[in-house]
């Protein structure tokens, strides 16, 4: 069993170095995305550093991958990507997306929790895309307090200071795609003035 261990963790330099040269990523660009100084990246690839949880956790992260690719475990049996709902709060997180960077989905779901009912505006950098599944949304964006109903959707700059709940009694399921870096989601619902067919 250690001797498996031991293998295991001996082909991951060799994999991490694979994946950044796919990747065409250097050891600096491989740093600043994953907070893992230069010199521990490249001691990881040549197997002078032991891989931790601590180490790989943000390299997974950084090349879209598992650790369970990283560390080449033995295959399930069933092809399928699991993606891992959380639940914190009374607020379900499923991720739709795995890939580093980018647009990310989710679907959330809202349960009536009396924890949630009291708004708490946050802000962050990016940039947020609602829509709502059912039920009812109440979102809270800088002065504004709306409720939003099943199919209808908003947008907004995450640095204004926002909160989402539970309209009422009821669950609430909405899909969210967000952006770290503040990419905004083009929706055209119908077409321009100009547009109309004569």
């Amino acid at each position: 069993m250690d001797h498996d261990l031991d293998q295991a963790l001996n082909s991951v330099g060799p994999r991490l170095r694979t994946l950044r040269t796919q990747r065409d990523i250097t050891l600096s660009d491989l740093a600043a995305t994953t907070g893992v100084s230069v010199s521990t990246l490249s001691r990881l690839e040549t197997g002078e550093r032991r891989p931790t949880l601590e180490l790989l956790l943000p390299l997974a992260r950084a090349y879209g991958v598992t650790l369970d690719e990283l560390v080449d475990a033995p295959p399930t049996g069933d092809p399928r990507v699991h993606l891992r709902p959380t639940t914190r709060g009374g607020m379900t997180m499923i991720p739709l997306t795995r890939r580093p960077g980018g647009i990310q989905a989710y679907k959330i779901v809202l349960a009536t929790d009396p924890g949630r009912r009291e708004p708490d505006p946050q802000i962050h950098e990016g940039y947020e895309w609602l829509y709502v599944l059912n039920g009812r949304l109440r979102v809270i964006l800088g002065e504004h307090d709306l409720v939003l109903g099943a199919g209808e959707a908003a947008e907004f700059d995450t640095r204004v200071p926002h909160w989402f709940g539970a309209a009422d009694e009821q669950v609430v399921e909405f899909l969210s795609l967000f952006g770290a870096q503040g990419e905004k989601a083009h929706l055209r619902a119908r077409p321009k003035q100009g547009d109309r067919p004569a």
